[in-house]
């Protein structure tokens, strides 16, 4: 079977206008896929450089033999009927490795018809690293990599303010703009650069905060053959996912008119105030994911399908959602039901191979900033701590106890003596390497008092220890699954272990 490349399909070669940090699979399913419809439909003249964020190689020779091309699979139930889209994205004109090729990467900064950068790094990629230089090639971080890239096109251009370029984050953190410029003014500071680069930057560019929405799911090796003999060639990058998707853009300064997207019917929107889309998005459907995916897993579960066939792990979910996550927000609530409902619509679609381990990644910013707004919250409205949400802490610290380096240098853990990946910041790695073998208060409390991992002391949160140290006992005196049924039960009556008591 020939591979998809320029052979079976010619691309159209236009000027560059997006340079993209990250190349997963979410964002090439998600905004890559949007530019090129929009491309395809007239309404936007402009390919995508894609710049590789981390150092292994990866997949960057699969992209030179497929010339770039690959093809979006997304399958969903809409109106009680199934809906399926098959597309070949054709808008990507080439994949940098900064690190093995810096001065190609470099080069990048001088292209005149630049003017967006998109990016997907995960949670943990929009950080600070004051260990980052200028004289670096590059920068380690994601940040101080796009720092130097807007300085050294400053430099080149001689401050010329039509040179500024639209910055689009697609990271879930709240304000992925805002708290982006953020860092880059630490750089700047670290850096000593000089005020006319901060004028510059202040001036010319505009880094908007966005919300993505649109599950992006693996596949296995069948299917993927499947697909291959469906569509008449081989993929290797094939990206496979739901139809639902939402890009929500905060618009203040009419970027919709450069950025017309909408205009080629894909579901973006510009809006003055993005805090209703962002806040229930990210507390109900990601707050949801996390809260049950990693206990699920450890209850026997690969997929989040096979989790809402699983009466204990819909219970649980349910719960968090309607009872927790729910009245902790300040929004309408009819409007929060009606959003959670299509949710779990979404998590049930039959066409949604959604790995648990793949929700996994980077469990422990995904927990701090999709979970635990909503624990503070709850506490805030009701003077107690939630079940579900409060037990979900000590099933990520199930999930992590007990990780082994392998001779390769990942990390791996064991469900029933079957090995399963970890993948996370090193200081996380670090934690749990060195304090595994802790008994569970010591490891509980040792957990919840970094505040490199929650920006605050957890312990500090009245019963909070004392509750997630109950519930790590009960998983591993009964099982993850009779511990699930246990809080469930609990739940169901109304009683919770602690609600602001210090008791054991």
């Amino acid at each position: 079977m020939n591979y998809l490349n320029n052979t079976i399909l010619d691309k159209i070669k236009r000027p560059i206008r997006v340079l993209q940090f990250g190349q997963g699979n979410f964002i090439r399913g998600f905004a890559d896929l949007m530019i090129d419809i929009a491309n395809e439909r007239g309404v936007f003249n402009g390919d995508i450089v894609i710049v590789k964020p981390t150092k292994s190689a990866g997949d960057l020779d699969v992209y030179k033999k497929q010339d770039f091309l690959y093809t979006v699979v997304l399958k969903g139930i809409e109106n009680g009927k199934v809906k399926k889209f098959n597309h070949i994205v054709k808008s990507i004109a080439d994949i940098v490795h900064p690190y093995l090729e810096y001065e190609k990467y470099a080069e990048l900064t001088k292209i005149k018809t630049l003017r967006f950068v998109i990016s997907n790094t995960t949670e943990a990629g929009i950080v600070y690293d004051d260990k980052d230089t200028i004289d670096m090639k590059p920068p380690n971080s994601f940040p101080g990599k796009l720092t130097k890239f807007l300085y050294e096109r400053y430099i080149y251009f001689k401050g010329d303010k039509d040179k500024g370029l639209i910055i689009l984050p697609l990271e879930l953190i709240d304000n992925n703009g805002d708290e982006l410029k953020n860092v880059i003014m630490k750089y700047i500071k670290l850096w000593n650069l000089e005020e006319g680069f901060l004028n510059w930057l202040d001036e010319a560019c505009e880094f908007c905060n966005s919300l993505v929405d649109r599950i992006i799911t693996g596949f296995s090796d069948e299917y993927a053959l499947a697909v291959w003999e469906e569509l008449g060639y081989r993929d290797d990058l094939l990206v496979a996912g739901e139809t639902f998707g939402l890009w929500a853009i905060q618009d203040i300064n009419n970027i919709s008119s450069e950025f017309p997207l909408h205009k080629a019917n894909q579901s973006v929107i510009f809006t003055k105030d993005l805090s209703p889309y962002e806040l229930r998005k990210v507390r109900i459907l990601n707050g949801a994911h996390i809260a049950f995916a990693l206990a699920s897993y450890l209850s026997d579960n690969d997929y989040v399908l096979e989790s809402m066939e699983d009466q204990d792990i819909r219970t649980f979910m349910t719960k968090a959602i309607y009872d927790e996550i729910i009245p902790s927000l300040d929004l309408p609530k009819d409007d929060l039901t009606a959003f959670a409902d299509s949710v779990i619509e979404r998590f049930r679609n039959p066409y949604n191979k959604h790995p648990l381990l793949s929700i996994s990644l980077n469990g422990v910013s995904k927990w701090k900033y999709r979970i635990l707004p909503s624990i503070l919250d709850y506490i805030d409205h009701k003077g107690e701590l939630p079940f579900m949400l409060t037990f979900s802490i000590a099933a990520l610290i199930e999930f992590y106890r007990g990780l082994k380096e392998q001779d390769n240098g990942v990390y791996v853990n064991k469900r029933h003596g079957e090995e399963y990946l970890i993948l996370d910041d090193n200081s996380v790695i670090e934690f749990f390497k060195i304090n595994s073998q802790m008994d569970d208060e010591v490891l509980v409390k040792s957990f919840l008092s970094v505040e490199e991992f929650w920006d605050q002391d957890l312990n500090k949160l009245p019963g909070f220890s004392e509750a997630v140290r109950s519930y790590l006992r009960d998983i591993n005196d009964l099982g993850m699954r009779e511990a699930i049924r246990k809080v469930n039960s609990m739940a169901m009556k109304g009683t919770p272990y602690y609600a602001g008591s210090n008791k054991d």
